[in-house]
């Protein structure tokens, strides 16, 4: 499966792609605070006159590299899922399957997942362009549970929901509204399992639990197995990954 960053846009052309090419080796090089319309022009044998035309600022890079880096993890996310449910996975395959694919893009493009999953840069703010893109992971994950609870495969949670909503009228119309009993926290849940899986990405791609863990492939199935439990789904997992 091909999950690099690399023309992740297919609206990216010409010299546009060029220059991000160069910032993205730039961004691997330096990281993001040492990204600058200067530095990709050196890297993409252009005049900065060139570079600042097609992105005037440096902001104007970090949002474009930003969008193509949740552009590029959230679809490797969703072929894997397509193509798990087109083989007829239930809902715990389908969520193994895209999460490892998100896993792959992460080690394939730490810098990018740097960016994206790491400290905010100094004094860059990301705009509104770059919510849509961001969306496309929650919004993966979110898929897999709704058909999960559509197809009778979640377990009914044994915790008592909220006594008062803790959501974002955004996330429950994302979600398509919120579930009857026994599943009206479901929504909540999905969040945890979301913020869940990206700390785990972010101990992994981080190098925080080389010291800990024997085999980071199976741990990382295990953990995700185990976070699943709290949206009440079932991941199956291999005696290789067990």
């Amino acid at each position: 499966m091909d999950v690099s960053a690399k023309s992740s846009n297919p609206e990216r052309t010409g010299q546009a792609a060029r220059i991000l090419d160069a910032a993205r080796a730039q961004l691997a090089e330096r990281g993001a605070a040492g990204l600058s319309p200067e530095a990709v022009a050196h890297e993409a044998g252009l005049a900065v006159t060139e570079v600042e035309a097609v992105f005037p600022h440096r902001d104007h890079l970090l949002t474009a590299l930003v969008i193509d880096a949740y552009d590029a993890s959230g679809a490797a996310m969703e072929r894997a899922d397509a193509d798990a449910a087109a083989a007829g996975a239930p809902a715990g395959a389908r969520l193994l399957a895209a999460t490892r694919a998100l896993r792959q893009w992460s080690f394939e493009n730490p810098a990018e997942f740097t960016l994206i999953y790491g400290s905010p840069v100094p004094g860059y703010h990301a705009p509104q362009d770059t919510v849509p893109p961001a969306s496309r992971t929650p919004a993966v994950l979110a898929g897999v549970i709704r058909s999960a609870l559509e197809a009778g495969e979640l377990t009914p949670p044994r915790r008592t929901p909220p006594a008062r909503r803790l959501l974002l009228p955004e996330a429950v119309a994302a979600f398509g509204g919120v579930p009857g009993a026994p599943f009206s926290d479901i929504i909540e849940r999905g969040i945890v399992l979301w913020s869940n899986l990206i700390g785990l990405l972010v101990f992994q791609v981080f190098s925080r639990t080389h010291d800990s863990v024997s085999d980071e492939a199976a741990f990382f199935d295990y953990a995700i197995a185990v976070a699943a439990e709290s949206v009440g789904l079932d991941v199956p997992l291999t005696e290789k990954t067990a």
